[in-house]
């Protein structure tokens, strides 16, 4: 087996991370097996929190809580914080309950709240009453937030000073709470009633002379966050402006706590998979996708492909609707999928591309201007697109009625696809829903039956033109 040397060497030798992690996981799951516990713990001593959870993670149900209880009980709560929250719940289960204690009680209150959302309540609340006094008020105030906001996410363990102190009082406050803080970069500075003031960095402190006051050194301009705040705002603030943490204040102005930037990461990450998944026309879930049971993965995703059947059904029945042009001029049909199939990828194109926009707060120049401009895009695309399939048409000998209709109706269905698939998602945010649940699927979907009714619009008055010629 590896020993501590030889991940040591083959980390030099160029392994990824990702092959060291999969080789402990692996080595890890054959000591186990081998109920070799000595050999297993010995394996973890020299492997990051983040990457035993990993490991853990990748072993069998009946192996995970082992795993963890080889773990030394000051590591424990830290590996137990970067696990996914399925494998969470299923070690609480099996835990004892001064076991649970020691590890929740050591846990930062963020993330025991984010647990403690995961977790039945009657279990939540057991858990709760037995906590330390301190820890026990520091996860109740973020329990009383409501879920995905600043106030929910923050953590209350952060440095405050005063104005009047020194630097030498604060050098000394510093050292004394610098082991139960979050940060020690940013230093909050706070009036008698807790009011945020202003912001001195650690660098100004040990750069300044010892005598001088807090409050030569504090700046005013603090930017900051309330405790509603949405998170994805407040990921957005620390993204912005390049902080590693954003303070959180009250109503009243009054200093609760911080978010950092470790935190916003875990934020972003969240979101876009939301987004992601939304785009794609699956219901995100909390759990991790590939982890869930396959039940609740159809659950999931069946809503959408419902939605779908529907919509495909009505674009059925436009065709059938179609059946006199249809048998004077079969070769039309051939040319369906291509026509339905385009003006689908350019609004999804489109929607995307707002999507993400509205998202990341990229689009500044108002809605009108963004549609106009995917509308314009759409066109040129059609036009280009249009003429090459007329063109095609053509050479391979199809009526000129029928390639002329095809090369209009790709030019039409290209404009009118980008467009709905621009104005959609301004639509579905300024009614308040997530502009990410206009998905492809959707858009695609509705394209099609729009496309359909184009393009046999179309057909029809080009065939009586040259019929009528």
């Amino acid at each position: 087996m590896a020993t501590e040397q030889e991940l040591d060497m083959n980390s030099a030798q160029g392994i990824s991370r990702r092959e060291l992690r999969d080789l402990v996981r692996e080595q890890l799951r054959v000591l186990l097996d081998q109920n070799n516990l000595t050999g297993a713990k010995a394996l973890l001593v020299p492997v990051k929190a983040p990457d035993i959870a990993e490991a853990i993670e990748g072993l069998p149900e009946t192996m995970q809580a082992l795993a963890f209880r080889l773990l030394p009980k000051d590591d424990a709560a830290e590996v137990y914080e970067h696990l996914e929250s399925n494998v969470q719940q299923l070690l609480i289960e099996d835990f004892k309950r001064q076991e649970v204690l020691d590890i929740v009680d050591k846990m930062s209150p963020d993330d025991r709240a984010k647990l403690f959302d995961e977790l039945p309540a009657k279990l939540v609340r057991r858990i709760v009453d037995q906590l330390s006094h301190a820890e026990r008020e520091a996860t109740a105030l973020l329990l009383g937030y409501e879920a995905s906001t600043a106030g929910r996410i923050m953590t209350p363990k952060y440095i405050s000073l005063k104005e009047e102190m020194t630097v030498d009082d604060a050098l000394a406050r510093i050292r004394r709470l610098a082991d139960t803080t979050e940060t020690i970069y940013y230093l909050y500075v706070t009036d008698n009633t807790r009011c945020l003031t202003g912001i001195v960095s650690l660098r100004d402190i040990v750069t300044s002379h010892p005598q001088q006051l807090v409050s030569e050194l504090v700046t005013r301009d603090v930017v900051s966050v309330t405790t509603d705040e949405d998170q994805e705002e407040v990921a957005r603030i620390i993204q912005r402006y390049d902080f590693l943490a954003v303070p959180v204040v009250d109503r009243e102005k009054r200093l609760v706590g911080i978010v950092t930037v470790d935190d916003v990461i875990d934020i972003l990450e969240e979101e876009a998979t939301k987004d992601i998944y939304a785009l794609g026309g699956v219901q995100a879930g909390d759990d991790d996708y590939f982890q869930t049971n396959l039940v609740t993965v159809a659950q999931r995703r069946v809503v959408w492909l419902l939605v779908l059947l529907v919509t495909n059904a009505v674009t059925g029945a436009i065709i059938r609707g179609q059946d006199d042009i249809l048998k004077q001029v079969v070769s039309l049909a051939s040319f369906i999928p291509l026509l339905i199939g385009t003006g689908g990828n350019v609004g999804a194109q489109s929607s995307t591309v707002v999507i993400r926009g509205l998202n990341i707060d990229q689009i500044r120049s108002g809605p009108l201007r963004v549609i106009r401009r995917e509308a314009v895009a759409g066109a040129l695309l059609g036009m280009m697109l249009g003429t090459m399939v007329c063109v095609g048409a053509m050479l391979f000998q199809y009526p000129p009625a029928v390639a002329i209709s095809v090369g209009v109706s790709l030019m039409a269905i290209s404009t009118l696809a980008a467009t709905a698939g621009s104005v959609l998602p301004f639509l579905f945010q300024s009614v308040g829903f997530d502009p990410a649940l206009m998905s492809a699927p959707f858009i695609t979907t509705a394209v099609d039956m729009l496309g359909v009714l184009t393009y046999f619009t179309v057909a029809r008055f080009m065939l009586a033109r040259f019929h009528g010629g």
